[in-house]
């Protein structure tokens, strides 16, 4: 082969360009202008060139298609004089027009969102979370979220900048899989400050929230020979489904106003336990002395507590309740994250694990996606390091106190017939009723009025009284009252359909 010949197929392999994929070996010898022209009109017609949108420099791109300039000016000037682009000196050539198409097929049609009655109707699957949080409504006031709106911008960005100008070329490399050593640091000084838990940073690691701290565990309790995890009725829908999809069997076990009841998750011979115990959910209340004495009893026995610290922080009317991890660490599983601190979208939380797990956990951490994103990681230690995070939690708890007493003040003028379960902490309320409707009817009707809320069946194995699990977190008094109101409006109106009960012959109830 000729060095000519080489040359020639060096250059047509590498003749084309990123910007729209153009490869100039398409266009017609003599037409490569009005080839550009028609492939930059096609771009702009179909929306890949927006209106307002730059064009490459026409040295730039005629550069990297290996063509003269002039191809590429050419093609800009047809552009101009159909007026779909114009120069804006050293703005450059600027998309101002999309040219007129022939109408094509009719786009698919977007599926329409569920109607109330459907995402209510059913048993609840994987994607009911999903679907709700979809749903449109004016006020929601679906448990499990934070004030969103509360996130501390401002010294995010200032402990972010403190990061990004303290960091070396290789801090930006791969991390450590378990974790960036400075949150792991931050973390044990947090969990020994709030919660009573005294571990080296080197038994911490950093996981993307405690729904992923569950797969992990869930894979090493299954090479250890564990098919089932005890939970708690009524309990966490989400936290159920996480297990059914780890292949885990999952005994209900269940709860009273002390918490789980030990003795009846003795009789499931489960050998471990998933617990809420600072916080309940969603009945909200605390595992209560005694309850926890008869657990760690149990868990002495060889039974392992996955202890997953559930709106620990977020208490108003009762003192402060030590982590299970805190008592019995080498029978405990400790999972904590900051979804409803900060925010969930962090998807930042740590796992403190017996030791007998440990290596198992970091190995399938290292194996699903080597270790959490390092600069936010980095971030929160610096929130943590410099006390701004329990800044945060002063003011959170501030708030969440008054919008917590709004909507007890609601409830009790809307829904007076309704019990309150779980106010002294927390970010949500659990209600129930001793007749009435079923929840899931009574929680469409209220999202065909635009509020959503959760009917407690969702989050229950046994039979049990109607009732509904309420976020109060998110919302402004304002929306809360408003949004109670409506629920009250739809019981109402739900009752007011119900079939009158069968009288006696004496005219009486029968």
């Amino acid at each position: 082969m000729s060095r000519a010949k080489s040359r020639l197929d060096d250059r047509s392999i590498t003749s084309g360009s990123d910007f729209l994929q153009l490869d100039i070996a398409d266009a017609p010898a003599g037409g490569r202008s009005g080839w550009l022209a028609e492939q930059l009109r096609r771009a702009i017609g179909d929306g890949r060139l927006p209106v307002g949108s730059r064009l490459p420099a026409s040295r730039v791109l005629a550069g990297e298609l290996r063509v003269s300039r002039g191809v590429v000016t050419e093609a800009y000037q047809r552009l101009t004089e159909d007026g779909h682009v114009a120069g804006r000196g050293r703005g450059g050539t600027i998309v101002v027009a999309a040219p007129l198409t022939v109408p094509g097929p009719p786009p698919a049609p977007v599926p329409a969102a569920p109607p109330p009655g459907a995402l209510f109707g059913t048993e609840p699957d994987a994607g009911v979370f999903d679907a709700l949080r979809a749903a449109r409504a004016r006020i929601d006031l679906s448990p499990g979220v934070p004030d969103l709106a509360a996130f501390p911008r401002t010294e995010w960005l200032r402990a972010e900048r403190a990061v990004l100008a303290s960091l070396s070329a290789s801090d930006l490399g791969y991390g450590d899989p378990r974790g960036a050593p400075a949150l792991r640091r931050a973390v044990a000084v947090w969990l020994a400050r709030t919660r009573g838990v005294r571990v080296d940073p080197g038994e911490v690691l950093v996981v993307a929230g405690v729904a992923q701290a569950l797969g992990l565990l869930a894979r090493a309790l299954r090479e250890d020979g564990v098919t089932e995890i005890a939970v708690e009725d009524p309990g966490s829908l989400g936290t159920r489904q996480h297990l059914w999809h780890s292949g885990f069997a999952t005994p209900p076990v269940p709860v009273d106003g002390e918490g789980v009841v030990v003795e009846e998750l003795r009789a499931c011979g489960a050998p471990a336990v998933l617990l809420t115990p600072a916080h309940q959910f969603p009945t909200g209340v605390v595992l209560g002395g005694e309850r926890r004495r008869e657990l760690m009893r149990w868990a002495s026995g060889g039974g392992l507590v996955v202890e997953d610290d559930y709106d620990a922080e977020h208490r108003y009317d009762r003192p402060p309740v030590p982590a299970l991890r805190a008592v019995l660490p080498e029978r405990v599983c400790y999972a904590g994250s900051v979804s409803k601190l900060l925010a969930p979208a962090l998807r930042v939380g740590w796992v403190v694990a017996p030791a007998r797990y440990r290596d198992a956990l970091i190995e399938a951490k290292r194996f699903a996606d080597l270790g959490n994103a390092v600069l936010p990681q980095l971030v929160l230690a610096q929130l943590m390091e410099s006390g701004q995070l329990e800044r945060q939690l002063r003011f959170l708890r501030r708030r969440h106190h008054r919008r917590r007493d709004a909507m007890i003040a609601a409830i009790r003028a809307h829904l007076p017939e309704a019990t309150v379960h779980g106010a002294a902490a927390g970010l949500h309320l659990m209600i129930t009723f001793a007749d009435g409707p079923p929840d899931t009817e009574l929680a469409a009707a209220a999202l065909a009025r635009g509020v959503k809320a959760q009917p407690l069946s969702w989050h229950r194995r046994r039979p049990g009284p109607p009732g509904l699990v309420l976020g109060y977190a998110a919302s402004t008094a304002t929306d809360i009252g408003a949004g109670v109101a409506t629920l009250g409006t739809a019981r109402r109106a739900l009752l007011s359909r119900a079939p009158a009960a069968p009288r006696s012959p004496s005219g009486t109830p029968g």
